[in-house]
């Protein structure tokens, strides 16, 4: 926003925002009564064929607010409507330019299985997990977020509501709606300094690069706001959406671990499910996460699957499965933590979480991190954030880099029949190949590739992050020599393929 319309009607609002930007319409209207459900505040903006209309939302203090996201350049004209006068038929309109260096908009799915950003650019989501630390004090969310600017991660799972489980007892701050745990809450009033906290910390996330996959409800709750209310819980996913759904990095999970929240039926998911898709004028990602059994990812609301892990040990080793029964973007968000905490979730070695990182990716998909350790002030970034103390973080970066030089269309799962039970691999066929080991140590493995092209072939220690280039190129059935030690890929590359096109060696990350 470089300039301000300010009005003698209280109306402000930018003369100028970039695509992909928030446009803010500022307002002052009634206070009496009960503004958050008595007040009707709609906007339609429009430019050329292109028509949009959002909510707006009470922002206390007689403060109203319409947010818009525009997403092509040019003049874009809006005009409110409302059951209250003042409110009612104002108009205007801004100049939506080109958007900023880093901004790509927000990301979609793109080649079935994975996601590119509004404007083409390719996302490849590694993500962790945060669940309650926009509810923690001000000073520590500021350390989570010096943390996340020197991490990988470019997803963070995060609640919207606080959290009471396991290491996190503390009452936080803030709550969303007035009231108390002891007298009760008006699920009909917010709190619009919690919204804006949580606002502030999105904007700061979007700054990092970093989609906020914000969970909508989830079962670790003393409060009462897991068992609203099939009213109230409308009435905050109407609040909530109209106060974020401009915001270019947002993804919406409908819940963490949806089957323990015994008070709510598959029919009511599908429609607080309906409500997220109807009144987000922007169409942002939207998944539902498990703890036992799986939501059915087929469903026409779901963009792709948000999956946490079913097996005790296997996990990232039916990604390929997933895929071909969803026909979606499969991203377990949860397969287990690095750390040392009693549960068997989160006590897992930082090997283990790196092998199940690099395992789903190789069979087109991705997993996200997690860290459990134990604190003396029970500060475990999986809750709370503040700093990572363990040793996945920098190899998952490392893997982000491989990912990062893979084919720009994504990963896809490639069998070799017989021979690749023991050996899973992902690439493009005739051009790239990345097959994985694990915890297999083999001295040598034979290789049969299409005989009409040379292949250049990378060893990669992908625990202590070294890539070592043979020299020989490689064609048709060839044997390759191993180091015999764990977590190791090798990556085939084509140096050239068939027809006026080169295969690059290298492509960026974004």
């Amino acid at each position: 926003m470089r300039k301000c319309k300010e009005t003698a009607d209280g109306r402000a609002y930018p003369d100028e925002v970039a695509k992909w930007g928030l446009f803010e319409l500022r307002l002052e209207g009634p206070a009496s009564g009960n503004p958050f459900v008595e007040v009707e505040l709609v906007a339609r903006f429009e430019s050329e064929d292109r028509a949009f209309e959002t909510r707006g939302f009470y922002d206390g203090e007689g403060r109203y607010a319409i947010r818009f996201m525009p997403d092509r350049e040019g003049t874009w004209t809006f005009k409110t409507r409302s059951n209250r006068d003042g409110l009612d038929g104002q108009g205007g309109s801004f100049s939506c330019v080109a958007a900023a260096a880093g901004n790509h908009g927000p990301v979609r799915v793109a080649q079935r299985f994975h996601f590119a950003y509004s404007d083409g650019t390719r996302y490849l989501p590694f993500g962790t997990t945060c669940y309650a630390w926009t509810h923690q004090g001000a000073d520590l969310q500021e350390v989570t977020l010096r943390t996340l600017a020197s991490s990988p991660f470019n997803k963070i799972r995060m609640c919207v509501f606080p959290k009471y489980y396991d290491y996190n007892r503390d009452e936080p701050e803030l709550f969303p709606f007035e009231g108390s745990l002891e007298k009760g809450w008006d699920y009909k009033r917010f709190v619009p300094a919690y919204f804006r906290n949580l606002e502030k910390r999105i904007t700061e996330l979007g700054h990092l690069g970093i989609e906020a996959d914000l969970i909508l409800f989830h079962p670790y709750d003393h409060w009462g706001f897991a068992t609203m209310g099939p009213e109230a819980d409308g009435l905050y996913l109407r609040y909530l959406i109209a106060r974020l759904a401009a915001y270019r990095n947002v993804w919406w999970a409908l819940a963490n671990e949806y089957d323990l929240m015994k008070g709510k039926s598959i029919e009511d998911w599908e429609r607080l499910a309906g409500i997220v898709e109807n009144d987000d004028p922007y169409g942002h990602l939207r998944s539902i996460h498990n703890c036992m059994g799986f939501y059915d990812h087929a469903k026409s609301w779901i963009t792709h699957c948000s999956i946490q892990r079913q097996d005790v040990y296997k996990t990232a080793e039916y990604t390929d499965e997933w895929r071909t029964k969803y026909g979606k973007p499969v991203v377990i968000d949860e397969c287990a933590y690095e750390g040392d905490i009693n549960w068997g979730w989160g006590n897992i070695t930082a090997q283990e979480l790196v092998r199940r990182c690099w395992e789903g990716y190789v069979r087109g998909g991705y997993v996200g991190h997690g860290e459990t350790f134990l604190d003396p002030n029970d500060v475990l970034w999986w809750s709370k954030g503040g700093r990572l103390r363990g040793e996945s973080p920098a190899r998952i970066a490392f893997l982000r880099k491989i990912a990062g030089e893979g084919p720009s269309e994504g990963m896809t799962p490639i069998s070799f029949g017989w021979s690749s039970w023991d050996l899973p691999c992902g690439g493009k066929e005739g051009e790239y190949y990345l097959f994985y080991f694990g915890f297999n140590r083999p001295r040598f493995r034979d290789f049969s590739l299409p005989a009409d092209g040379e292949f250049m072939c990378d060893i990669i220690d992908t625990w202590n992050m070294i890539v070592s280039r043979l020299e020989d190129s490689y064609s048709g059935g060839f044997r390759i020599e191993l180091p015999g030690e764990q977590y190791i890929a090798l990556r085939l590359r084509r140096t050239t393929i068939p027809g006026p096109h080169s295969f690059p060696p290298s492509l960026s990350w974004a």
